[in-house]
């Protein structure tokens, strides 16, 4: 039975064992999330004196609920992995009892058999009631044997209470976090219904202005044409003089390395969340409506620095009507845009790092004091998801 324990709590060693590492992971990711709702709450709170009614704002919220929804779940899968983990401890605990009263038994039918074997004749005199010396011996010899079997299952009795106490210390830890668990996850689940009112209360105002909305879109659309338009301006302007000139082999290098960092990338701005994503996105308000994005929105809360994302060139600075800056920088065959922005601290033809600073983006006061700033990726004219491009956060 004690060979089927050893093997037993080697395969618990190795499950517990890769459980507390994904528990840890959820931690993790759990704090994370925190730390990003908190950011999101205080971007918020900002507005929250004002009647800020806008699709950024509908955006933020939305956002907010994301990954309250995510944190739940984290909540759902930790207490799933207590669950099994206080399942398998309690197996354990119900073995270890088995085989800690089948041990005791064997140790106390040892003491009476050797009584029996002895005749109850104390070892000394046992050994020298003996015929002859070969006798004797063999008396010694069982007399050790004995002791020896005595010490060792002394030990090994020792050795199994103090794990049957650990697993029961383990198994009230793990009753203790499941229930502080739970109690976090419905206080989640409130404000995930508080914030999903808010968020229809906005939607129903929002659907009241559908002409304002449609202008809007309608302006987004625009912007995003003139940025392609640059864009493609640029890429012919670029074969011309390539023709005559060809990409530098530096340049060439600078390109390799960016498509090698795909996922890696810094994010173009210290701190914000991803409120419009890449492609065609259903649009948060009208019905039967889509918007073909570009490249994506990052919302930033209070005065924010946009920053390159990887070295290279800037080989175009230009003003959009209604729109602030835009900064078009060139890694290899690898363009990286960056639009809304004032105060901008670059110019065509410099070369610039990691994390520099381009320029300000646009804090707008009226709505709320946020920052946000139009991030884009191309690989010559083909449009790039940018959020497969960033560093996960």
């Amino acid at each position: 039975m004690r060979s089927a324990m050893l093997v037993f709590f080697l395969c618990l060693t190795v499950v517990t064992g890769l459980s507390g590492q994904s528990r840890a992971e959820l931690e993790e990711l759990r704090k994370k999330n925190l730390q990003e709702i908190e950011y999101v709450d205080r971007m918020l709170k900002t507005t929250a004196t004002q009647k800020n009614e806008n699709l950024n704002e509908l955006r933020v919220i939305g956002k907010k609920l994301n990954l309250r929804e995510k944190l739940i779940n984290e909540y759902g899968e930790e207490i799933g992995l207590l669950e099994y983990r206080i399942s398998l401890n309690r197996l354990a605990t119900e073995m270890l009892e088995q085989d800690l009263t089948n041990l005791k038994n064997e140790y106390a039918n040892s003491i009476i058999s050797a009584h029996k074997a002895t005749k109850g004749t104390p070892a000394v005199a046992f050994i020298l009631s003996s015929a002859d010396f070969n006798q004797g011996y063999k008396r010694l010899k069982y007399i050790q044997q004995v002791a020896r079997y005595r010490r060792n299952e002394t030990e090994t009795i020792e050795t199994i209470y103090d794990e049957l106490q650990g697993t029961k210390e383990r198994l009230e830890s793990d009753r203790k976090n499941i229930n502080d668990l739970k109690n976090k996850e419905v206080r989640q689940k409130q404000l995930l219904r508080d914030e999903q009112d808010k968020k229809e209360r906005l939607v129903t105002t929002l659907s009241r202005k559908e002409k304002q909305l449609k202008q809007e879109l309608d302006e987004k659309r625009r912007i995003a044409r003139q940025i392609v338009k640059e864009i493609e301006r640029l890429i012919e302007e670029e074969r011309q003089k390539s023709v005559k000139t060809p990409m530098s082999s530096e340049m060439k290098i600078i390109g390799e390395s960016f498509g090698e960092n795909r996922g890696r990338l810094p994010w173009p701005v210290e701190k914000g969340i991803i409120t419009s994503h890449f492609g065609l996105q259903k649009h948060p308000v009208l019905k039967n409506v889509t918007e073909d994005n570009i490249g994506i929105e990052l919302t930033s809360g209070g005065a924010t620095k946009a920053k390159s994302v990887f070295k290279g060139e800037v080989v175009r600075v230009f003003a959009i009507s209604g729109a602030n800056m835009a900064v078009i920088i060139r890694h290899g065959k690898y363009l990286t845009v960056y639009q809304n922005l004032v105060n901008v601290r670059v110019k065509a033809g410099n070369s610039v790092s990691i994390g520099q600073d381009l320029g300000d983006v646009y804090l707008d006061n009226v709505n709320g004091g946020k920052s946000v700033l139009k991030f884009m990726i191309y690989e010559e004219k083909k449009k790039l998801d940018p959020e497969l491009w960033l560093l996960k956060k």
